[in-house]
């Protein structure tokens, strides 16, 4: 797995259901498009992500939550 920016890694057990969102839910969340997600990964800025294959995107909805406060914050 791969993440865009480290902080506290989060763990199987810290999971519950729910909690991993794809990009479309993720995007839906930010009120952003899928693209500029995929623009933000590649630039290696916005919201903390993981990579679980060679295709497959996740986001926690906390590091979404976490992102809008840095941004609202900026």
């Amino acid at each position: 797995m791969q993440t865009a920016t480290s902080s506290t890694p989060h763990t199987a057990a810290q999971l519950s259901p729910g909690d991993l969102v794809n990009e479309r839910e993720a995007a839906a969340i930010l009120g952003a498009q899928v693209q500029t997600l995929r623009n933000w990964r590649w630039r290696g800025d916005g919201p903390r992500y993981l990579k679980v294959g060679q295709r497959m995107v996740r986001y926690h909805r906390a590091d979404l939550l976490a992102f809008i406060d840095r941004k609202g914050a900026a």
